[in-house]
């Protein structure tokens, strides 16, 4: 059964309203996404973040009373809460409190399907969570005896907090045995031009790898459908090049996701070369493109050489706006992945890169 929920977001003198609109939008996709069914919104205009509430305590008592009426089981906040700040409002509003970070957390435990993602995603949940304990259990404040598992007068509280540190450094180590054999994989896989695809989620990458590789990868309308590396062979000019779909990024990807992703994210540092995806039929397409290449930045890879895939055409009422784009960006590939249209000359520009690095290979 969906759950129903109302989202909150502050509007703060410094920030474009446009854009906390935008980030609304995309947080009710991402509550849609997570299995909630979005029945409004609250916004309220504040000089600054309230420390105690996030929204002020008034705004707040009033969700409350909106969480009674609509029998609420969520109230998603636009942006991070303090462990502080969940708890109080925790006491006040008689539905579950969830920020945009745990929203995605969420997310990504449900959707791992591997052993790795599922690894990731717990990692990076428990870190997540370590101190926000206090308000996950009713009761840790008693004192608990234990015959070899605690010290004498150590709080519940203290023994989850050790349990959680225990199974991150037991998930740490998980990791790092899959980092390695992962790093095996790349090496055996050395000498063959590598292609990874990146893009803002829901942008179409796990589409375009199936067109261009005849995969039949999951794809779905929704934000973060597929999380795993999924690698496949793809035919260029009579050349075998292996081309890997990873994980979307979206506006402030928690800390601790991006951490426990590295591995993942690999595929992209080893690549020679990157198909940047980007939905050109989206609204905020220019800032998505340019988040993505902060993140790439953030890797270390932006100055790995890349193309441009201006993707979903077939969603746009003129030529009008993807020409202004084509002339924003030179070099640029204009496709529609679902429709099959500009992988020709996608492929083409593709070939390009892989002269320039056989010729870089033989010098």
């Amino acid at each position: 059964m969906r759950e129903k929920a109302i989202l909150v977001g502050v509007s703060l003198p410094f920030q474009d309203g446009e854009l906390l609109e935008e980030s609304l939008d995309e947080l009710a996709r991402l509550a849609d996404t997570a299995g909630a069914d979005v029945l409004g919104r609250v916004v309220q205009r504040r000089d600054r973040i309230d420390p105690a509430y996030y929204i002020g305590r008034g705004k707040a008592e009033e969700i409350s009373a909106k969480a009674k009426e609509l029998r609420l089981d969520l109230v998603i906040f636009e942006g991070d809460l303090s462990p502080a700040q969940v708890k109080n409002l925790e006491e006040l509003i008689p539905a579950k409190i969830v920020d945009r970070s745990g929203l995605i957390l969420d997310i990504f435990a449900r959707r791992a399907r591997t052993k790795e993602a599922k690894v990731q995603v717990e990692l990076a949940q428990l870190k997540y969570l370590l101190p926000r304990l206090t308000r996950r259990w009713t009761h840790l404040s008693r004192q608990v005896g234990g015959i070899g598992t605690r010290g004498p007068g150590e709080t519940q509280l203290e023994v989850d907090r050790r349990r959680v540190r225990q199974r991150i450094w037991k998930l740490s180590k998980e990791l790092e045995k899959i980092e390695r054999a992962r790093a095996v994989r790349r090496k055996g896989r050395e000498g063959t031009f590598r292609v990874a695809l990146v893009g803002y989620t829901n942008a179409g990458k796990s589409t375009l790898l199936n067109a261009l590789t005849h995969a039949d990868v999951f794809v779905e309308d929704r934000l973060f459908a597929t999380l795993d590396a999924t690698t496949r062979r793809m035919w260029v000019d009579g050349q075998v090049a292996l081309l890997t779909d990873t994980v979307g990024f979206i506006r402030r990807l928690p800390p601790h996701l991006v951490a426990s992703f590295r591995s993942t994210l690999g595929e992209v540092q080893e690549a020679d070369l990157l198909l940047h995806v980007a939905d050109v039929s989206h609204p905020a397409c220019e800032e998505q493109i340019a988040l993505v290449r902060e993140v790439l930045e953030d890797l270390g890879v932006g100055g790995k050489p890349a193309i441009l895939v201006l993707n979903k055409v077939d969603l746009l009422e003129g030529r009008g706006f993807l020409e202004r784009m084509l002339l924003q960006h030179p070099g640029a590939v204009p496709v529609s992945a679902k429709e099959g249209t500009g992988l020709d000359q996608l492929r083409r520009a593709i070939s390009e890169h892989m002269k320039l690095g056989r010729t870089t290979v033989r010098s």
